[in-house]
């Protein structure tokens, strides 16, 4: 076994390679850029090597600066992550010729599979299922359309050595095929320096559905069970669990035993994915096979029991694998959320800056329930314009696939992250879909059932029932506090009930508090003064604290709370519902009830720039007259193209930007007569 390795990654996934060696006796050595100087895990590993400026390609990319930092420390071997040089055939042939293990497949089975031109015509030869289309590389937009036609639409335009939903374009027509063959060629040759696309037909309403396959070196492939990945946005994956609500036991062993056969027509050893794309009917098709870690792993850890980076290291080390497929048992059900620096509320827009506040849920296992979170960030870390926008990975574990998705909602009311725009609440409203908990998913799902971007759940019921609890005991504490201060309350004195009444957003409710000993009792009153309900509310939460936890009525609740700068109140977020919520005296809150809105200022006039970016081209003159749907510019963040359209009819009046500027959120880029 070794006693040192190297990851050439960063992140969480560097953290999480990182723990699993620790556990089993690994010294671990991190490389970081300028910009990772500080990150989490340069200080988790035992030892760090600077490789180069924040640029990935400047430093993550570049093989010999990682072979230079395994010389230095003297790592015997290197794990790759997910990303970067993880599937490129020249790194461990690198390592190689160093004396050095590559943590990972062969070069061979990488070229065979990482390749997704060469991987289909190798399933093809393997008999494994594969998607209708045009297996050849398209060299011109012409080229794109007239095989987009020959195929039928809609397709999808897909990189060669792509991969997580980057140089990839549905085309529902020529137009789009035209647009989105630029764009994903270009998005290929900056994320993975190779532009080569190919088209396929794209599956209406499908599901994507992954075998996870795990191979020695002497011949043993098994098949861990499946993932689904069905929620995804811009083909990105954003919610991810194991086992699949589609499949049946039939259906699972016919796409588990058709990935083994893939793996081991290209001689697979290590741990890796077989991807497909999946129809409503449990028909199935093989998309392509990631030679590497997934990202969304950890649900299959917690439903099997086994650690795939272990396993990755003890292959690596020559070790026959220890599990048979007979031994492989799928127990309960996992789900993971992918947090990101996005903004849910303007079209999920990548948001960069410090974390001036990062609190995730506890991670634990009790009473059946497991809650686990996968990160690389720390409280005042930056999240950069570099790289990926992930946070982390936040995975729950139950018996039911209802209990993990419980779970989940639970723990995502106890993420708390400041400084940046995140996805969390969009997360939190997800875990309450009634689609998303019915099982009845496909890749459409968030485009479907958000058609027009994302807001908040309206506050009713339940949940809105729980909000006026918390937002009655906040301002019971706040009250007591302060009688505490100005002395006109001795500690441990009686208190008289209060008639209070909250505003939710200006929705009224009338309550009356009270306490007993730590218990604040509290009573919603209808219009006539009458008991309509009563809820006994315990917390040690005080001031300042950016999650509300506690019990209502003897169940466990967490809420986000932000006190509002400059205003008296505290905005609450609770299992998707985010309010502003006030509590006052029944006059002042009938007069705030009719204080008027603050306009929004007008700019309609303005193209603004949606995330800090890079300014790739702009489409359009001064004076040029432009309809709506238009291309006005492309602006790239966090290595993805954004096609910023006009949404209206009008004549530019002048342009403020040009290729290569750098602009930050809201920078004016055109503005319109």
């Amino acid at each position: 076994m070794f006693s040192k390795i190297l990851i050439a990654n960063r992140g969480e996934i560097a953290c999480r390679v990182i723990k699993t060696a620790r556990r089993m006796g690994i010294a671990t050595v991190a490389v970081f850029s300028d910009a990772d100087r500080d990150a989490l895990h340069v200080e988790m590993a035992d030892e760090a090597v600077h490789i180069g400026p924040p640029a990935a390609a400047q430093s993550y990319l570049l093989i010999d600066r990682i072979v230079a930092a395994c010389k230095q420390t003297g790592a015997q071997a290197v794990h790759p992550g997910y990303g970067f040089l993880s599937e490129r055939a020249a790194f461990p042939e690198a390592l190689a010729a160093e004396g050095i293990v590559f943590i990972g497949p062969n070069p061979r089975a990488i070229e065979a599979m990482g390749d997704k031109i060469e991987s289909k015509k190798a399933a093809a030869a393997a008999r494994v299922s594969t998607v209708p289309g045009n297996l050849g590389v398209i060299e011109t937009p012409e080229d794109a359309v007239r095989v987009a036609e020959e195929i039928g639409f809609p397709v999808m335009i897909k990189a060669s050595a792509g991969g997580g939903g980057k140089g990839m374009r549905i085309a529902y027509s020529a137009s789009d095929v035209a647009e989105g063959f630029r764009a994903s060629k270009s998005e290929a040759k900056s994320s993975f320096g190779d532009d080569r696309v190919f088209i396929e037909k794209f599956i209406v309403n499908p599901r994507h559905i992954e075998i996870q396959v795990l191979g020695d070196k002497h011949g043993n492939v098994i098949y861990l069970g499946e993932r689904e990945c069905s929620i995804q946005r811009r083909n990105q994956k954003v919610v991810e669990e194991a086992p699949s609500p589609l499949l049946d036991e039939a259906t699972r062993r016919a796409m588990g035993e058709q990935s083994v056969a893939l793996a081991k027509a290209v001689g697979y050893d290590s741990a890796g994915t077989v991807e497909f794309v999946a129809g409503q009917d449990k028909s199935f098709y093989f998309l392509e096979m990631n030679t590497r870690l997934q990202v969304e792993h950890p649900v299959t850890e917690l439903v099997t029991g086994i650690d795939l980076v272990e396993q990755m290291i003890r292959v690596a080390a020559g070790e026959k694998l220890s599990i048979s497929q007979s031994d492989v048992r799928l127990d309960g059900w996992a789900v993971e959320s992918r947090i990101y620096a996005e903004d849910p509320y303007r079209n999920f827009l990548p948001s960069i800056g410090r974390l001036t506040t990062y609190r995730p849920p506890a991670e634990s296992t009790e009473d059946g329930i497991t809650v686990r979170n996968d990160t690389g960030v720390t409280e005042g870390g930056e999240i950069s314009l570099h790289y990926d926008p992930m946070i982390a990975k936040l995975v729950t574990h139950g018996p039911t696939r209802l209990a993990a998705i419980e779970a989940q909602g639970a723990a995502l009311d106890a993420f708390a992250i400041d400084g940046i725009q995140h996805n969390v609440p969009f997360l939190a409203a997800l875990m309450e879909h009634p689609r998303w908990r019915e099982g009845r998913l496909s890749t459409g799902f968030i485009a479907e059932e958000f058609p027009d971007g994302f807001a908040p759940r309206k506050a009713e019921g339940e949940v809105a029932d729980t909000i006026v609890a918390i937002a009655a005991q906040i301002d019971w504490l706040v009250m007591e506090r302060r009688r505490l201060i100005s002395n006109q309350l001795r500690k441990g004195a009686a208190t008289k009930e209060r008639l209070r009444t909250v505003l939710l957003d200006g929705e009224a409710t009338s309550v009356e508090t009270s306490a007993d000993g730590d218990v604040v009792i509290v009573r919603t009153l209808d219009e006539a003064g009458r008991e309509t309900a009563i809820r006994r509310v315990v917390t040690s939460w005080r001031p300042g604290e950016p999650v509300w936890s506690g019990e209502i009525d003897g169940v466990a609740v967490s809420a986000q709370v932000r006190r509002r700068r400059g205003a008296y109140g505290y905005d609450i977020a609770h299992r998707g519902v985010a309010v502003y919520a006030r509590v006052h005296g029944g006059r002042i809150a009938e007069l705030l009830a009719m204080m008027p809105e603050k306009a929004v200022p007008d700019t309609s006039k303005h193209l603004l720039c949606p995330m800090p970016g890079l300014v790739v081209s702009i489409a359009v003159e001064e004076g040029q007259e432009v309809k709506v749907g238009e291309t006005l510019a492309v602006v790239e963040a966090m290595k993805m193209e954004n096609v910023l359209r006009a949404e209206r009819d009008g004549t530019v009046h002048k342009v403020h930007v040009k290729a290569g500027h750098s602009l930050a959120v809201d920078a004016v880029i055109l503005e319109f007569v």
